[in-house]
């Protein structure tokens, strides 16, 4: 009798373990707030909308995805501490969609020391693609791509008088690399070239060196606060240049900020427009999020594909994903085809899309292709 009573025990409790099984765990760390939170939440929000879609559905081969967001408020040192509690102690498989440069650049270490793969950094810094990193996988074109796109419809324009502002981190010189040569490829030299301090932008001294320089443009490389409260100082001065900014301030929150002195500024965009239902990505991603009432924004459709080729990767990589299955399942994912954009990978080009395009803020508050 007592011999089977332990049986029955333990097979209650395989039974429970069974049925209890965790779900497949996701890593993130990002500025949930900060200067960067109002388009964080919206690119979340479209991450949210593909993966919480294929949980109600499903999952992933009778197993759900759980993304473990930890906020870092944006900050350097807080990031690489998330992503060590993420790796280190929660144990998921992978890490997805963090923001920052330089908050990517204090997490490598991590990554190479587990061997946990990145997937969708939100940054398109040059120094994710080449050299290629084994454990991060892009999504995004590059900042460098962007930036010369900014310059070259400019020009375009007849703009030859071009300002340029960037943040003093690793993010801010990269956008400036990418400025620079797209000036000379269009054989111009930039009227003023202003350093920004990341944390504390001293616009006192920033609008001034503008203002002096007399551009027809000012090309601001730096994130949210740094860029909204920039330009409103900048037209407070009396400049009506006009501003081109980078797609990491692609969101409705961004232009919330801006308030009335959105409407004009030019922000590059590594997406198709989230109204162009040609794409089936766009289309998709705007059934999911009405059936949610929310309207789709630029980031939350970078958030939506970023999670569609995390979860490809998650379901290449069942049933039991772990780190290496992850690294080896996008390593050999080529030509999948998020809808109308194709992401390939290879162990010799973890680059993802090179799409770049422009929009403006119309005086709707929205951007306009």
């Amino acid at each position: 009798m007592k011999y089977r009573a332990v049986l029955s025990i333990a097979a209650a409790l395989a039974l429970l373990a069974t049925s209890a099984r965790a779900d497949i765990l996701i890593g993130q760390t990002v500025g949930v707030t900060g200067a960067v939170g109002a388009t964080v939440k919206e690119s979340l929000g479209g991450a949210h909308l593909y993966i919480d879609h294929v949980n109600a559905t499903g999952g992933v081969k009778g197993e759900k995805l759980e993304l473990i967001t930890l906020d870092d408020g944006f900050d350097v040192k807080r990031a690489a501490e998330n992503a060590r509690i993420l790796i280190e102690e929660r144990n998921v498989i992978a890490l997805f969609m963090n923001r920052g440069t330089p908050h990517t650049e204090a997490i490598i270490p991590l990554l190479e020391k587990h061997d946990v793969p990145l997937v969708a950094p939100s940054t398109g810094a040059m120094l994710l693609h080449a050299p290629v990193k084994r454990q991060i996988f892009n999504v995004r074109s590059s900042y460098q791509r962007e930036a010369e796109k900014a310059v070259e419809h400019l020009s375009t324009l007849g703009m030859k008088r071009i300002a340029l502002v960037h943040v003093d981190d690793s993010f801010g010189r990269d956008g400036l690399e990418g400025a620079m040569k797209g000036l000379a490829k269009a054989r111009l030299q930039p009227v003023a070239v202003v350093t920004a301090d990341r944390a504390q932008p001293d616009f006192t001294k920033i609008v001034p060196a503008l203002v002096q320089a007399e551009p027809q443009a000012v090309i601001w490389i730096a994130s949210g606060t740094a860029v909204t409260d920039g330009i409103k100082a900048l037209r407070k001065a009396g400049s009506a240049a006009q501003v081109v900014t980078l797609s990491n301030n692609a969101s409705g929150g961004f232009i919330k900020a801006l308030g009335d002195q959105s409407r004009g500024v030019i922000v590059t965009q590594v997406f198709p427009s989230e109204r162009s239902v040609s794409y089936p990505l766009v289309k998709e991603a705007m059934e999911l999020a009405k059936e949610k009432n929310v309207d789709l924004s630029p980031a939350m459709l970078e958030g939506f594909a970023a999670a569609k080729v995390l979860v490809e990767a998650v379901r290449r990589a069942s049933p039991n994903p772990t780190r290496a299955k992850m690294l080896a399942a996008l390593e050999k994912m080529d030509r999948f085809d998020l809808g109308g954009l194709v992401v390939s990978y290879s162990p010799t080009d973890h680059t993802g899309l090179d799409f770049a395009d422009l929009s403006i803020i119309g005086s709707d508050g929205k951007f306009k292709r």
